[in-house]
């Protein structure tokens, strides 16, 4: 029985050693070959010193060589810590400071990152600590070679390759340790590491795989890359299942047209991403010109599904099923919808009902449970699936693992999303709006409070207020009004060269105004209300 996310791949190498695990590119690996290439990456780390509960940062696009070494971490009983390959040096070395990651797996095209972050790094590890290993890649490939590991000024490939497949031996880690941190977008301007337990993950994974039906002959993808919750699906429910996960190629979704192309080339039958990356696909991708039959089930999740997109989409692909999943990434995915043709009638979505072994509960802000279609609430989940907190910030984590507040939680902590929700007619719930200042941009979460934190690092900056502008394509842009001591001495597109290097992509501001000043409310904070009015 898999108690850790590792003995999926050992139990399904075992049952079905030659079915196809990963298909990246020119690069196949068998179930197999990736079981025995990710235990030679695990006694490479641990010759290193790595063991259990240790952090190693992965910083490299979603791969078989990736996937590979995020297996290696889990064997030798460690966490994985997913870096966002486009994310500015500063973000990066941040988080390895924070997480407090010994080593950094990092592809040939980063391996020079890698080394700049452990040298920033340095301060707050002890010297030496931190290093650097490289998985190359080789085209047209088809064994464990197309993900090689290597150690870059530490040990040479053919060191790591000597190493021996057989399995290690007794688990380090039980279900209780961590499996993975994943950082998101902190209100305070450095973003918060969400600890996910293997037992956390499992809860998610196993409900996932029953949920979409998957199946040893399925072909799965998901475009979120690694450090993206939406990745754990297609990387673990895919292997419980002995089924294929299937990469899109790097800059594939930026062209809705090369997305179906690929869907037709690799047989795809399960899709999992955002619904912005599907807006696109209904709008632009032609789909009448592909054969997507084998296209079975489309699931989204992380924002919300414009209903007239949603609709457009099933009108080009009405065999397949369309489910709706949310939750935060503190929560895994907590409820769940399959939608049908007429749900929503150019209303929102419902977001549905708790997952198996999950409760879910709104509170009115009176503090009464949300029980009719007229009352609205902050939704509560409870369940094994819950996040263990924020990587070094109890404060933080206090704030949304709380004691049941409706008193009947038999002791034990439950989350506060934020969210807010009202229920349907038939018993699903349905998603209203953030409590706070968070809002989603193409599925990742992004706090406003972090964006303007960068923002004003700019030493002309005096005053910034960053709000969300609807896009019916995309469902929130970013707008930046910023107040500066010498209009002259800043422009647009500086401040946005600005704001990349402190910010991902999808947090830099689409929109950027100056002004003298910025509006304020009677208590002299800024007027963000009016601000997003205009």
């Amino acid at each position: 029985m898999a108690y850790l996310l590792q003995h999926l791949l050992t139990e399904t190498a075992a049952r079905t050693p030659q079915r196809l695990a990963i298909a990246s590119g020119d690069c196949r690996l068998s179930y197999e070959e990736l079981d025995r290439l990710s235990t030679k990456v695990a006694r490479s780390l641990r010759r290193l010193g790595v063991g259990r509960g240790d952090r190693v940062a992965i910083l490299a696009p979603k791969s078989a060589a990736a996937v590979a070494g995020l297996y290696g971490v889990l064997k030798a009983g460690a966490c994985y810590v997913p870096l966002d390959p486009k994310a500015p040096a500063q973000r990066l070395s941040y988080v390895v400071r924070d997480s407090g990651a010994t080593v950094i797996i990092a592809d040939e095209a980063r391996l020079e990152l890698a080394a700049t972050l452990v040298t920033s790094s340095g301060d707050l590890a002890e010297p030496g600590t931190v290093l650097a290993m490289g998985l190359s890649g080789q085209r047209g490939a088809s064994t464990a070679a197309c993900a090689q590991a290597y150690y870059a000024a530490i040990r040479p490939w053919a060191e790591v390759a000597a190493e021996s497949a057989e399995p290690l031996g007794q688990d380090l880690a039980i279900e209780t340790d961590l499996a993975y941190i994943l950082y998101t977008s902190g209100s305070t301007g450095t973003p918060k590491g969400v600890m996910i337990s293997h037992r956390n993950s499992l809860t998610f994974v196993e409900w996932a795989a029953a949920a979409a039906g998957l199946t040893a002959q399925d072909r799965v993808c998901s475009p979120a890359p690694l450090h993206f919750d939406l990745s754990v699906f297609d990387i673990f429910a895919t292997c419980l299942a002995g089924a294929c996960m299937s990469v899109i190629p790097d800059g594939t979704t930026t062209f809705p047209i090369s997305i179906a192309k690929w869907l037709e080339s690799e047989h795809l039958s399960v899709w999992y991403s955002v619904p912005s990356v599907l807006t696109l696909l209904a709008c632009f991708g032609s789909l009448s010109n592909f054969d997507l039959s084998r296209l079975r089930t489309v699931i989204f999740a992380g924002e919300v599904f414009p209903p007239k997109y949603l609709a457009r989409l099933m009108a080009e692909l009405p065999h397949c099923r369309y489910l709706n999943w949310y939750g935060p990434t503190e929560t895994n995915v907590c409820t769940a919808f399959e939608v049908a043709v007429g749900d929503g009638d150019g209303g929102p979505v419902p977001i549905g009902r708790a997952c198996a072994n999950t409760e879910v509960f709104a509170v009115t802000c009176d503090g009464r449970r949300v029980s009719s279609p007229s009352e609205e609430g902050e939704l509560y989940v409870r369940g094994p699936a819950l996040m263990r907190g924020y990587w070094g910030q109890p404060a933080k984590t206090q704030e949304v693992l709380v004691p049941h507040p409706l008193g009947d939680g038999h002791g034990e902590l439950v989350y506060r999303t934020g969210d807010l929700v009202t229920l349907g007619p038939e018993g699903n719930y349905i998603y209203l709006g953030r409590r706070d200042s968070m809002v989603k941009i193409r599925g990742y979460r992004v706090e406003l409070g972090e964006v303007e934190a960068a923002i004003y690092r700019h030493p002309a900056v005096r005053e910034a207020a960053v709000v969300p502008v609807t896009d019916e394509l995309l469902g929130s842009r970013l707008r930046a009004v910023v107040a500066v001591d010498d209009a002259a001495s800043l422009t647009r597109e500086a401040l946005l060269d600005h704001c990349r290097r402190w910010l991902p992509t999808y947090m830099v501001p689409d929109i950027a105004e100056f002004r003298e000043t910025l509006p304020r409310t009677s208590t002299g904070k800024v007027d963000r209300t009016l601000l997003a009015r205009e």
